[in-house]
C-alpha cells in the first residue's frame, strides 16, 4: 500500500514540474556561455520546493535556506518559531544558456498558491510566506511581467499576493533540510499528503472541467 501511494504522489510532483505553460512577458536577457545565475524563490515549506526545480534541464543546483529577515546566520528553530523575518526559500543556481528565468517563474507560480500571503497551505506565519527575490533589474522586469500577467489572465478572482523583493542575504539551511524528498521519501511524502499541498495546486492550476 506505501509503494503505490508514494508512486501516486511521484506522479502527481511530475504532473506539477511539467504543468501548463504559463509565459512570461518579456524575452529572458542575452545569456552568455558558461556564466551561472541565481534565482531565489519562496513557496512555503522549502522541502517541497526542491523537486520542482532539481530535474529542470539547465539548473545546476537547488538548496534550501532562509532569507528575506534580519538575524544573520539563523538558525531552522529561529526562522522557524518567526522571529527572524526570513522566509524558508530556495537559492537557484542555472545557465540562462540551457534555461531562462522565465522558465523558472513558470515553475515557481505552479507550485504556490499565490492567494496566500500568510503562509503556504498548512504552513502558517511570516517564515512561510510566498516571494520572489531578484537577483537584478532583468530577473525584476520579468517576475514583475509574470505577476501581471497571472493578474490579467483571469485565472483567479482573489488578488495575487505574491511579493517581489530584491535578493537579500542567503542562508543555507542545516545539511539535514537538504534534498529531504530523497533522504526520508515516506516522511516527505506524507507530509506534504497531509499539508494537503497537492490537493490544493491541483484546484488552483488543474481544476475538474
Amino acid at each position: 500500500m506505501w509503494v503505490s501511494e508514494i508512486w501516486r504522489w511521484v506522479l502527481i510532483g511530475g504532473l506539477l514540474v511539467l504543468g501548463l505553460h504559463f509565459p512570461a512577458r518579456g524575452a529572458d536577457p542575452p545569456a552568455t556561455r558558461g556564466e551561472l545565475a541565481k534565482a531565489t524563490f519562496a513557496g512555503g515549506c522549502f522541502w517541497c520546493m526542491e523537486p520542482p526545480f532539481e530535474p529542470l534541464p539547465g539548473v545546476v543546483s537547488v538548496t534550501s535556506g532562509y532569507t528575506g529577515g534580519h538575524k544573520a546566520n539563523p538558525t531552522y528553530e529561529e526562522v522557524s518559531a518567526g522571529g527572524t523575518g526570513h522566509a524558508e526559500a530556495v537559492e537557484i543556481v542555472y545557465d540562462p544558456a540551457r534555461i531562462g528565468y522565465s522558465r523558472l517563474l513558470d515553475v515557481f507560480w505552479r507550485n504556490i498558491d499565490p492567494l496566500d500571503a500568510a503562509g503556504q497551505f498548512c504552513d502558517r506565519g511570516q517564515q512561510y510566506r510566498p516571494a520572489i527575490f531578484h537577483h537584478d533589474d532583468a530577473q525584476k522586469r520579468l517576475a514583475e511581467a509574470s505577476r501581471q500577467a497571472l493578474e490579467q489572465s483571469g485565472r483567479f478572482q482573489q488578488p495575487v499576493v505574491v511579493a517581489i523583493e530584491p535578493a537579500p542575504a542567503f542562508y543555507p539551511a542545516e545539511d539535514y533540510h537538504q534534498h529531504y524528498f530523497r533522504k526520508n521519501p515516506v516522511r516527505y511524502k506524507f507530509y506534504r499528503y497531509s499539508c494537503g499541498r497537492d490537493q490544493r495546486l491541483e484546484a488552483l492550476w488543474d481544476p475538474p472541467k
